[in-house]
Parts: structure tokens; sequence; C-alpha cells
């Protein structure tokens, strides 16, 4: 195996440092090795480690909660270890969840955008770390997108949520521990970090040429297609078009009752969006938006990576749904569009057919983004 993950160098060169210490665990099912074998149970098996508690990110510790779904504490049933939800009553770990623990361990699979909430986690659970003392360790894994390509604005002051907590780009091109080292130096979170690098892992890389096997982040995190795309498309979760949850192409199909997905997949064609391809589909989602109903749309079809820009693909659907069916087409989440897009002002340049000129405007934004950022990264 030429890659080795955090956790494989961690257990390799590193864990008789930790022997007996009291260890938390931010985990999900995608913290697993090579071998798919989970980081909880590499852990708890371990002869010198000492797993005493875990915790569990929002879709839960077993990855099975819907997103936006409160997940409540627990007992694991494999284990036996307690549970504490960082996506229920809280979502930074209370001083009563890290009692008694002596070091925390976090080892979670993101997806390379910035919507993502599993690294928003992480920066709750670091503050909670730095304020009573405890030291933080993050086990890295590959961004599965590529660490080269950024794209979109930076999060303005007034739309920081918990898909946007601090001011990164749409597509950042960062690691979890690159992250990780950024909201400590740049962004003021304190505590004691440490950086498990994976070996063996290069920024050109996408999930597909690292030689491991994909685990969904999330139900609807189907694979790699998903997450190049997701960039762009999960803009629409604050509108009333149907992301595609519900089907078996979530984040990829996108379409609504009253649109034609014949005309729509023209236009979009016409439009030339960059590395993609729209084809006409229909489909009935099963739950979320137009659950039982009918709709039609297109599915975008990823046909080069290397010049796919998903967030400018993202608005350049939003502009054509918009301008053919202006008495249709409405935003059914206003201030979670506003959170997502990260500005208040995009709405009205979708409206107006303007919103790819006025993304370009944020080119000194990435630029800066990655003058600053380059201090933190692990890999070349």
């Amino acid at each position: 195996m030429g890659l080795k993950l955090g956790v494989e160098v961690f257990l390799q060169q590193y864990a008789e440092l930790y022997r007996g210490k009291r260890i938390g665990l931010v985990t999900n099912l995608t913290g697993v090795n090579y071998r798919l074998i989970p980081t909880i149970d590499l852990f708890h098996k371990h002869e010198h480690l000492h797993l005493t508690a875990l915790y569990g990110p929002e879709h839960g510790i077993r990855g099975d909660a819907k997103e936006g779904e409160a997940v409540s504490s627990s007992i694991d049933n494999v284990t036996g270890l307690p549970v504490y939800s960082l996506y229920g009553e809280t979502r930074k770990p209370t001083p009563e969840m890290l009692r008694d623990i002596e070091v925390i361990f976090f080892d979670l699979q993101d997806i390379g955008s910035r919507y993502y909430t599993y690294i928003y986690t992480m920066a709750y659970v670091m503050e909670a770390c730095g304020e009573l003392g405890i030291p933080f360790v993050v086990l890295d894994r590959p961004n599965p997108i590529n660490g080269t390509i950024r794209e979109g604005n930076l999060v303005a002051e007034a739309c920081r949520s918990f898909v946007g907590l601090y001011p990164i780009p749409v597509r950042h091109g960062l690691t979890i521990g690159e992250l990780a080292q950024l909201f400590v130096h740049q962004f003021g979170v304190r505590c004691e970090l440490t950086v498990i690098p994976m070996q063996g892992w290069y920024r050109h890389m996408h999930f597909d040429e690292t030689g491991l096997l994909w685990v969904p982040p999330s139900p609807n995190a189907s694979g790699l297609d998903m997450a190049l795309l997701y960039p762009g498309t999960c803009l629409m979760e604050g509108t009333n078009l149907s992301e595609g949850r519900g089907t078996a192409k979530p984040f990829e199909m996108v379409g609504a009752p009253f649109i034609d997905g014949y005309n729509l997949a023209r236009v979009l064609n016409e439009r030339r969006m960059p590395g993609v391809i729209a084809r006409p589909v229909s489909f009935v989602p099963t739950y979320q938006k137009y659950n039982g109903e009918r709709c039609e749309g297109v599915q975008l079809h990823v046909t080069d990576r290397k010049v796919l820009r998903a967030f400018v693909v993202g608005l350049q659907l939003l502009e054509t749904v918009a301008a053919m069916y202006p008495q249709s087409f409405c935003y059914k989440e206003m201030e979670h569009f506003h959170q997502l897009a990260g500005d208040r002002e995009l709405k009205k340049q979708i409206q107006q057919g303007t919103a790819v000129t006025y993304a370009e405007r944020y080119e000194s934004d990435l630029d800066a983004f990655s003058k600053d950022s380059n201090a933190y990264l692990l890999y070349s």
C-alpha cells in the first residue's frame, strides 16, 4: 500500500507516546484504515491505548442519520463506550462530556467543500479542548477532490454558520489536518494541536488515485462525482429545486415538477459549462423535497475534472432555471441559501443573470486565501 493514512502512521510510529492515556475519539464510519477496519476498533483493541469515549458528528457515529437530523448521545453497541453526540443538544462538547479525557483524537473523512459540517465539528472540539487544556490530535485523510483547485468566494461575516464558520472558499483544497492548522494560526482557535500527516498523498490526487476504498462520509455522499459537483449543486438546498436527495444520484441530479428536462439540458449544454454535460432525466424523490412527486431536470455528468469548476456550474444552473421559470423558481429557505452562498449579494446576481461574472471578482480573495494557507500545507 503506497499511501498511509494518518491513523496508520500513528499506530505504527506514535501510539506508544499515548500509552495508558484516557482517549476520546471523534469519528464515524469513515474513520477506517485501508483495510476498512474502523479506527474505533483499532484503538479499542490496541494493547497500549485506553479508548474511553466516542464523539459523533452530523449523521451519527455509524453514519445512519439523515442530514440535519438531531442525534442523541448513546452507548455504542459494539464497544460499550459512551457516544456523545456533537449534532444534537450541543455542537461543542461540554466539560462534562470531556471529563477525565486526557487527549482527543479526530479521524473523519472530509469532502473538500466548506458546506460540509465535519470541519466545523472539528473546530468546536478544538475550542473545547483548548479551554480545558486537553491536547487535540488530527489523524489526517485525503481531500477527495484534490488539494490544488480552489474556487468560490470567502464567507462574509454576516453569513457565518455551521455550513460556513470561517472565511474559507467553497472548494478549499486542504486536508482536515491542514484546515486544523489554519484554524489555529489564522482564525484564532486556541488548542494544543498535533497533526499526524499521511504518507504518500500528493496534492494533485483525486480519491480514485489513492488506492483507497470509498466509504460514504454521509448518506448522500455517493462517490467521487458527487463530491466533485457538490461545491456547486449544494447551493440548490436553499431553493425549491430538488438536489437529488432521495434518488440514486444526489447532488448529481437536479430538478423539480415544473421543469422540462429536455429544454433545460439543451440550454445548459449551449452554455458550455466547464467539465460537465447535462442529460435530461426524470425522477421521483423518496424523501425530502417533492417526496413521491415526479420531477424533471438534469443529471450532470463529469467529463473533465481538471477543468470542472463546480461552483460556476452551480451558478450557471441556478441562473438558467431562474431565467426559464421565473414564475416557479424561488428561494425556499432564504437564510440557508445566504449561508451556503456565503454572501447576501449572490441571490440578486443570479436573478440578474450576472452571477458568473460576479464570482470572477472573488479571484483576489482566493489568491489571498492561498497565500495565507500555503504556510500550513503538509504535502507537496
